[in-house]
C-alpha cells in the first residue's frame, strides 16, 4: 500500500492555525474559514483529513465541535480523523454522528488506557490512539505536561485492543521544519503490530520519499502541516510521489 499523506488542519477559536511544538502561544492563523481550507486540500486530491481542536485538548471537552461537523457535512465523500479534547464515549458518538470517521484519543488514553480498550469494543474500526512524545515520553493535556510514560511500552498496552493506528508525533518537530523523525517513528512501528501515522516535522517531498522507503516498518501514513501551508510542499505532488513509490 502506498503512503497515505493527510493534511492537518489545527483549529483554534474557529480559525485554521498552525502552532510551534505545541505552543499556543506561537500560532500562525492561515485562514479563518477551516471549511474552505479543507476544500483547498479536497480539490488537491487528498484521501483524508486530520482534524485537531486544540482548545478542545486544552479544555477536555470538544471547543470546535460544529466546525468540525461542517467540514464532515460538506465533504461527505473524504474520511475524517478528529483529535482534541475526546475523553468519553458520548462525545466519540456524536463525532462518528456527525460524520466523522476515526476518532484520535490522545490524553485518555494515557490516563485511562482501559478506556481505549472500551472504546475499541463500542466504536470498532473507529478508534486512533494519539501519542505525542517529547524525548521518547509521552506528553498529554494539549501536550503541556509530561506523563512520564515510554512511547513504545504504552504502544504495547494497546497491542490487543483493536485499535486502527497510532498517530506519532514527534512534539519537538512539530511546525518546526526539521524533517521527520524517522529513525524513532520506524522504532515505534517496528516494535507493534499496529499501524503507525507518521506526524510532525515534514518540511519537502525528501521527508515523504524517506517515509515511503520505510513503510515495511509498518508506517501507514504522513499528516503534513505547516510545509502545506507554507508551500514548502505541495499536497498533490506528495501523494503522487507515494503512489509512484508504492
Amino acid at each position: 500500500m502506498p503512503l497515505l499523506v493527510i493534511p492537518a488542519i489545527d483549529i483554534k477559536e474557529g480559525k485554521c492555525v498552525r502552532l510551534r511544538q505545541g505552543r499556543m502561544d506561537e500560532e500562525t492563523v492561515f485562514s479563518d474559514d477551516p471549511a474552505a481550507m479543507a476544500e483547498r486540500w479536497v480539490k488537491a486530491g487528498t484521501r483524508r483529513l486530520h482534524i485537531v481542536d486544540l482548545d478542545g485538548a486544552r479544555a477536555g471537552m470538544p471547543a470546535n465541535a460544529s466546525v468540525i461537523r461542517a467540514i464532515t457535512r460538506a465533504f461527505p465523500d473524504v474520511p475524517v480523523q478528529v483529535g482534541g479534547g475526546i475523553r468519553d464515549e458520548d462525545t466519540i458518538q456524536a463525532y462518528l454522528e456527525a460524520g466523522v470517521s476515526y476518532v484520535i484519543l490522545g490524553t485518555k488514553a494515557v490516563t485511562a488506557p482501559h478506556f481505549v480498550s472500551d472504546a475499541c469494543a463500542e466504536f470498532l474500526g473507529h478508534i486512533i490512539v494519539g501519542l505525542d512524545a517529547k524525548d521518547g515520553q509521552v506528553a498529554i493535556d494539549g501536550w503541556s505536561k509530561l506523563s512520564g510514560h515510554d512511547v513504545i511500552d504504552l504502544a504495547k498496552k494497546y497491542q490487543d485492543h483493536g485499535i486502527e493506528a497510532i498517530v506519532y508525533t514527534d512534539i519537538g518537530r512539530d511546525g518546526m521544519m526539521t524533517g521527520v523523525n524517522i529513525d524513532a517513528t520506524v522504532k515505534l512501528a517496528e516494535a507493534i503490530s499496529i499501524p503507525v501515522i507518521a506526524s510532525g516535522g515534514i518540511r519537502g517531498l525528501d521527508d515523504i520519499r524517506q517515509l515511503c522507503s520505510v513503510v515495511d516498518s509498518g508506517i501507514i501514513a504522513a499528516i503534513t502541516g505547516r510545509a502545506i501551508y507554507d508551500g514548502s510542499l505541495d499536497l498533490a505532488q506528495a501523494q503522487k510521489l507515494a503512489d509512484e513509490l508504492g
